[in-house]
């Protein structure tokens, strides 16, 4: 649902700032094997779902200090050069329904597209093996920028754009993400997450597109 004092501000939306996993794809299974993959490595067994989940949302340096141990981390990290990312995970990440359309359209609209992830090496696999680059740019990852919640890789995307906050928005499914586009003082719209607080819900790309098609012909919110 879009609120109508949201609705009128859509048609002066300029771009659009979106993370990755939970939002461009759904990651989960994917980030599963991966991190699984490295715990089998130094012989520990699976994560738990809780560690799973924290996984989805942080950095791999954090991810793997929360899952191996600040004892073991040294070792689980280097192990990820043992773990072939495009063998275990990277084919295994589903785009979400509709991403390409809503991505084609904006293009076409002349809205600017970026990234804000914490990913860090495996982004610029990701987004060669999806065909993401004509999209987006500039992508902003925990290797490039200070990790969220820091602003620093919404800032950037800002810099490079040339637009002040209130004309982008930033499109995350976690807190992590609520709290960078708060720290940025950029609008934060909720992908597939309704607990979260949020100018903007949004239920999927098929529905986005639609309302945002009508604001920019400039008609009236469809959703209320």
């Amino acid at each position: 649902m879009i609120p109508w004092d949201e609705w009128e501000s859509l048609e002066q939306l300029r771009g659009l700032i979106f993370d990755c996993d939970g939002v461009l794809f759904d990651s989960f299974q994917s980030n599963v094997g991966y991190y699984n993959a490295i715990l089998a490595e130094i012989g520990m067994g699976p994560m738990s779902p809780k560690q799973a989940e924290y996984v989805h949302t942080h950095t791999v340096t954090q991810s793997l200090a929360h899952i191996a141990g600040l004892e073991r981390v040294e070792e689980a990290l280097s192990m990820r050069f043992k773990v072939d990312y495009n063998e275990v995970a990277l084919p295994y990440l589903q785009p979400e329904s509709g991403l390409y359309e809503l991505l084609d359209w904006l293009m076409n609209q002349g809205v600017r597209m970026g990234v804000s992830t914490n990913r860090t090496t495996t982004m610029d696999r990701v987004v060669a093996y999806y065909d993401l680059g004509k999209y987006f740019f500039p992508v902003m990852t925990a290797s490039n920028s200070r990790a969220k919640p820091s602003p620093e890789g919404v800032y950037t995307i800002l810099d490079s754009w040339g637009y002040a906050p209130e004309e982008v928005a930033y499109i995350g499914d976690s807190d992590v993400d609520r709290k960078t586009a708060l720290a940025a003082d950029v609008p934060f719209w909720a992908y597939k997450n309704p607990k979260l607080k949020a100018r903007v819900h949004v239920d999927d790309f098929w529905k986005l597109r639609r309302v945002l098609n009508e604001a920019f012909s400039g008609g009236r919110n469809p959703l209320v």
